[in-house]
């Protein structure tokens, strides 16, 4: 058996743990620059605000129903979902990080007559030590405890798990699922499912196998499976290193001179160092972007790129911003006004595997060695206490006009409580 653990209305649950007169309060979670909604409470969704709304177009809902607004605060959440992650992994034999508010459970070994009662328990301690509520779904494959998981948010009287395993009960869900919402099948498998008469996710799982290898090959063919009960998605208890590293943003106003482009391109490029060397692995090339804002026809535009490959992989923050700065320089022109800007690293392997050249200026074990005191600093004393100098102080240029505090993080933010 398989489970799956999501966070219900992640984002939100966040900020509602150390602001509890949120609770029973429309509230949305805005993407960066405060654009749109990117996360929901149930008030909120009941009120007709949609996902990916706008948040100019909220401003008489806001005002009407008093709804709670909150810019992105990724630093909170990817603390709390660390403490989600922690408080599973001593629940279960083994966990696969899916997203940041998403986990798959391995509990294969656990008995059958046991695993009702696990899901309640995963689900009540969970919200006892995080304070976040979690909705547990548990089946045969993963899939169908992406569906179970699902299920459990819609009805609460199930009270935070669904244990799916009965082929009758699968039945009666997958009749009524929607194909567009089953893991796996996409946007464009969807339409194509739709246009030839697949409404259900049981539709589909009446196509004969055949049907489904000619049409969407092998990965609609494990969907497939995996609705019959077939387990057919391997279970990734470590996740696999990632092979391209991006950081990128978009600017509250556009930049018009090179030393505010650089000084974002040294941020963006110190952040992308800092996850490489966070999965032990050096990169063989960066590519520096920058963009004009596309939706501004009346201004020129520009999308300026530029890759470099390195003689020698590296995780070195120093080497990488030295580079992206001066790509950045060489691809700034005016009278072009950037929007967003980003950096790409790429040709990523283990820091194991490192391929020297016989003259290398570079003195790697002291990059090293100063690489390792960087990150213990900022472990310590919290995120950017000490930057290489053309990154700033100033962080990224963004509009976050309703930033709730890092409670979790920073000394300064942590929750006081008045006695009175």
């Amino acid at each position: 058996m398989y489970g799956l653990a999501d966070c219900n209305n992640f984002f939100v649950s966040c900020e509602r743990v150390f602001n509890p007169a949120l609770n029973g309060r429309p509230v949305v979670i805005l993407s960066n620059n405060d654009g749109c909604v990117i996360s929901r409470s149930n008030e909120a969704k009941r009120i007709g605000i949609k996902m990916g709304q706008p948040f100019y177009q909220l401003g008489e809902m806001v005002r009407r129903y008093d709804v709670a607004v909150f810019s992105s605060n990724y630093v909170l959440y990817g603390d709390m979902s660390q403490r989600v992650q922690q408080t599973l992994r001593s629940l279960v034999p083994a966990t696969e990080v899916y997203s940041i508010d998403e986990s798959f459970l391995d509990l294969r070994g656990v008995e059958d007559s046991k695993l009702d009662e696990l899901g309640h328990r995963i689900s009540y301690v969970v919200q006892r030590n995080t304070g976040i509520p979690i909705s547990v779904g548990i089946s045969p494959t993963k899939t169908l405890a992406k569906i179970a998981s699902k299920l459990c948010k819609q009805y609460p009287k199930l009270r935070g798990s669904c244990y799916m395993h009965r082929p009758q009960d699968i039945e009666t869900v997958l009749r009524k699922f929607p194909i567009e919402d089953v893991w796996g099948i996409g946007r464009r498998f969807s339409a194509m499912l739709q246009s030839q008469g697949v409404r259900t996710a049981w539709d589909f799982a009446q196509w004969p196998v055949d049907r489904v290898q000619r049409l969407m090959h092998v990965g609609g063919v494990k969907t497939w499976r995996e609705l019959h009960g077939e387990p057919c998605v391997e279970f990734e208890e470590v996740g696999k290193d990632k092979q391209q590293i991006t950081v990128s943003r978009s600017f509250s106003k556009e930049l018009t001179e090179v030393q505010d482009i650089q000084q974002q391109i040294a941020l963006f490029t110190s952040m992308a160092a800092e996850k490489l060397r966070k999965q032990q692995s050096v990169c063989g090339a960066i590519m520096v972007f920058l963009m004009t804002n596309r939706h501004r026809e009346d201004k020129p535009q520009q999308f300026a790129n530029r890759l470099i490959t390195l003689p020698v992989g590296t995780d070195s923050t120093i080497e990488l911003v030295n580079v992206a700065t001066k790509v950045a320089g060489a691809l700034f022109q005016k009278p072009f006004q950037y929007k967003k800007a980003g950096v790409i690293l790429s040709d990523i392997s283990s820091k194991n595997a490192v391929q020297t050249v016989l003259f290398d200026e570079v003195d790697h074990d002291k990059h090293d060695r100063l690489m390792s005191a960087l990150d213990a600093i900022n472990k310590k004393q919290g995120a950017r206490s000490v930057v290489v100098a053309s990154a700033g102080f100033d962080g990224i240029k963004m509009n976050r006009q309703h930033l709730s505090h890092n409670y979790t993080s920073e000394w300064d933010d942590i929750l006081s409580i008045n006695c009175q």
